[in-house]
């Protein structure tokens, strides 16, 4: 029987997690298809825990798989992929601006033949007017860095046939821009609109900053224009330099040699020692990249994993028959 596996991220969702769970058991009841939803504890630090163990101890379709620290989304929801055992992968976030009841029309569209089948944002309810146009902007700009086709408008909830995921699982860097490598695996994918709602309960974690830092991953993690930009902003300056010396040389020889002022040798200093630190800078950001993912380390620890109900009793089910089968065959013989 088809199976499909849902992968929820939570990061302090506690104010939600029973809204959301009840909406999302009511969503996939409704589809007739065999599922579970693997909640991943991102080193939580209020009740988010405890009601997800709560949520398995009721629904033997829930899973708890508990990492040792918080560490970040991006991770949290590879961590999540790598226990999904479904023909078919939900990624959703637990807040609710992304509704559950989406998952069936995913699921026909998906039945169809694509491999991935994403929600594009037709609104964002209940964000700022400066949010909601630095991710407008971040999307276009991120099209014309790379040449991935990344869509725009285009958030973590999506659905992802087997063999997507599989593919997806292979690329394990610890600088991960999920929105990216969903979009590098390539195969077939399609849109399907929706608004999206203002959170149900609970504070974004996503500050300005954080969001800036996350901008810099998708860009550095996928693009290598600021490095060629750098590159062309050098010998930019260092051909106005060169026609500047030009015409400091006619200047002299035509009217003399008057002592240039002060204030424009400062604004020339300031100005190529606050380029060189940007060229750095970018530099620095690939490079400290590059030093991470050389290091090799786990993407992540596992304190606790606790798998649905559901899957378990089903393994104890086979390997009853196994035994029953082994100890037939050995009464026969």
């Amino acid at each position: 029987m088809l199976m499909v596996s849902v992968v929820v991220p939570v990061y302090d969702e506690a104010e939600v997690l029973e809204q959301f769970h009840a909406r999302l058991a009511a969503a996939m009841i409704a589809t007739g298809v065999d599922w579970e939803v693997v909640y991943v504890n991102d080193g939580s630090r209020d009740r988010s825990l405890d009601i997800m163990h709560a949520l398995r101890a009721r629904d033997a379709h829930v899973a708890v798989l508990n990492l040792s620290r918080n560490f970040g989304k991006e991770i949290a929801l590879t961590a999540g992929l790598d226990r999904a055992a479904g023909d078919a992968v939900v990624v959703i976030d637990a807040d609710l601006q992304d509704p559950p009841e989406l998952i069936p029309e995913l699921l026909e569209v998906w039945a169809t033949g694509v491999d991935i089948v994403y929600a594009q944002r037709q609104s964002r309810r209940g964000e700022s007017w400066l949010k909601r146009q630095t991710a407008f902007a971040f999307y276009r700009v991120m099209r014309r860095l790379t040449k991935i086709d990344i869509p725009p408008d285009t958030g973590d909830f999506r659905l992802m046939s087997r063999r997507s995921v599989d593919a997806l699982l292979q690329l394990r860097e610890h600088h991960r821009f999920m929105k990216g490598l969903f979009a590098w695996v390539g195969f077939s994918t399609r849109a399907v609109p929706y608004l999206r709602e203002a959170r149900a309960g609970g504070a974004s974690k996503w500050n300005y900053w954080k969001l800036w830092n996350f901008a810099l991953e998708g860009i550095t993690g996928f693009s290598v224009l600021p490095l060629k930009v750098a590159t062309y902003l050098g010998l930019g300056i260092a051909l106005l330099s060169g026609l500047y010396a030009v015409y400091l040389v006619i200047s002299t020889l035509i009217y003399g040699n008057p002592v240039p002022g002060y204030p424009s040798l400062l604004v020339a200093i300031l100005f190529m020692g606050s380029t060189q630190l940007i060229v750095l800078g970018i530099i620095g950001e690939y490079l400290g990249r590059s030093f991470n993912e050389l290091k090799q380390r786990p993407l992540y620890f596992v304190e606790s994993y606790s798998p649905p109900d559901s899957r378990t009793n089903g393994m104890s089910q086979a390997l009853h028959e196994v035994s029953r089968v082994h100890h037939n065959v050995r009464a026969t013989g």
